[in-house]
């Protein structure tokens, strides 16, 4: 009797099934066109080669942009030194150094899984309300949650190394400090700074995006030009913010290690020395009137958590963050097979840079003057944005190829689409799939900054509930969300070990 044997998609088909949706959401969404909308969108591709150069325009611009990267850089230097203290903290490798113990770096680790699990808008809105509008706000909305993101880096990086090196320099004398200095810090080091740089990108878009919710910066002169429909303004804007992110990269990919520290160890007093001379308003935060919480009681607390429709919330935010996904995982895959050639693909990385250009609430926005609000529209939204991220990711991956086995593939009868998936894709599709799984723990963070335009999820009722200031409900809304993304974290790091244990394998 022949066994059973169980059937399932090639690996380099995995990345392709969540295009399966793309049907389903065209059709949907050309249901909910409306006129007008094709129109204002010819008038927003065109202003794009024909910005406007207005000196007073371009003047403003300038000072938005130097308020966003003043907060980048401030947010940067605070979470890289507060990230890298909680890491060591949070790390077992250093507990069992220190006292022989895992207890407290089990401990700090729980406590911070809250922390980096609320997106930076929600932080942002949350100090808000509790020290007013204050340029530190906006600073230390980036700050909180990347230094706890960083923290889990840092101690993974540190617990990953081989550690009895540095355990057998304690058994021979040496103090839990020379042993960590002489056998771990030289392995992770190179790593580690690698990633705060790469930080430093990632605040910068963060402060971008809390400009589009009035946090100020570049963002809010974004946001004003789009709903006012001035597109050549907008492009003026977009086209600022380009240059200074491409500039950043270059500088951040071309600087030595101790160029990279010496820029972490000035960021702070250089963002404040460059703050005072635009003025801005960073003196030390004051709590704010905090009346308003005491209406909170054991009550109210009951009162909603009974009332708040749970299920509806909970199930469209996996909604959000499924779709979100499911367009940023397969998107490049299926652009790069159903187009292939060096042309179309250089063409693609030039949409995948404007996408990730775009903050997500813009892209909803330009969307919506053609379609109606709704959960696809603002999943499509979502994953637009991550989907240039995860273009970026595969490309990157792709140079790093082999092209021998695509070339043998295509004289051996292939075509270019079965070649180019066979024998590009499926080397690095592992990788891809290992980097998507970490990606949607970010979409699921995101959900909070597009669930506004479909009318759904934890983020768009938390965004209410704290417009209302029903702090009773917001209190059981970022329990929940800090909850559920947490889960979302459990699980991808999960498929993440999964993924690398069976490439370690192969």
């Amino acid at each position: 009797m022949p066994l059973p044997i169980p059937l399932k998609p090639a690996l380099p088909l995995w990345p392709l099934l969540p295009g399966l949706v793309f049907p389903v959401m065209l059709l949907v969404l050309a249901l909910d066109l409306h006129g007008g909308g094709l129109n204002l969108l010819g008038r927003f591709a065109l202003a794009a080669v024909q910005p406007s150069l207005d000196p007073p325009l371009i003047a403003s611009l300038l000072q938005g942009l130097q308020v966003t990267l003043i907060t980048a850089l401030l947010a940067w230097g605070v979470s890289c030194l507060a990230g890298c203290a909680l890491g060591l903290l949070s790390s077992r490798h250093v507990w069992l150094l220190v006292n022989g113990t895992t207890t407290g770096a089990v401990l700090v680790r729980r406590l911070l899984a809250p922390i980096r699990s609320l997106h930076e808008l929600i932080w942002g809105l949350l100090l808000l309300q509790v020290f007013g509008l204050n340029g530190w706000v906006a600073v230390l909305a980036i700050a909180v949650p990347y230094a706890a993101l960083l923290a889990r880096v840092v101690s993974d990086q540190i617990d990953s190394r081989n550690p009895p090196a540095s355990l057998a320099l304690q058994r021979g004398g040496a103090g839990p400090g020379a042993a960590f200095v002489t056998a771990v810090l030289p392995t992770v080091g190179p790593s580690l700074i690698s990633q705060m740089a790469q930080r430093l990108d990632c605040a910068l878009r963060s402060a971008v995006l809390l400009g589009v919710f009035g946090l100020g910066g570049l963002g809010t002169d974004l946001v004003l030009s789009l709903q006012s429909l001035q597109f050549r303004e907008l492009w003026s804007g977009l086209w600022i913010l380009a240059l200074a992110m491409v500039l950043l990269e270059v500088l951040l990919n071309r600087f030595p290690t101790g160029m990279i520290l010496l820029l972490l160890t000035a960021a702070l007093p250089a963002g404040l020395l460059w703050g005072s001379m635009l003025q801005l308003d960073l003196t030390a935060p004051q709590l704010a009137d905090l009346s308003l919480f005491q209406a909170v009681d054991g009550a109210a607390l009951m009162e909603a958590l009974t009332t708040t429709p749970w299920p509806g919330l909970i199930l469209s935010t996996l909604g959000l963050t499924l779709l979100g996904s499911a367009v940023a995982i397969s998107g490049p895959v299926l652009g790069l097979m159903v187009w292939p050639g060096r042309s179309a693909a250089h063409l693609q990385r030039w949409g995948w840079g404007l996408l990730r250009l775009l903050p997500p609430p813009l892209t909803a926005l330009l969307l919506m003057m053609m379609v109606k609000p709704s959960l696809w529209l603002a999943g499509l939204a979502l994953g637009l944005h991550h989907l240039g991220v995860m273009g970026r990711i595969l490309v990157e991956d792709l140079d790093h190829n082999d092209p021998g086995l695509s070339q043998a593939l295509r004289c051996m009868g292939a075509g270019q689409r079965q070649a180019w998936l066979m024998g590009e894709l499926a080397p690095c599709s592992r990788s891809y799939l290992i980097y998507a799984a970490s990606r949607c723990d970010v979409i699921l963070r995101d959900t909070a900054v597009v669930g506004l335009v479909g009318g759904a999820g934890l983020g768009w009722q938390l965004i209410e509930a704290l417009g209302s200031f029903h702090w009773a409900q917001v209190f059981w809304l970022v329990l929940a969300y800090a909850t559920l993304t947490s889960l979302g974290e459990l699980l991808m790091d999960r498929l993440q070990r999964q993924w690398a244990c069976q490439a370690g394998s192969l």
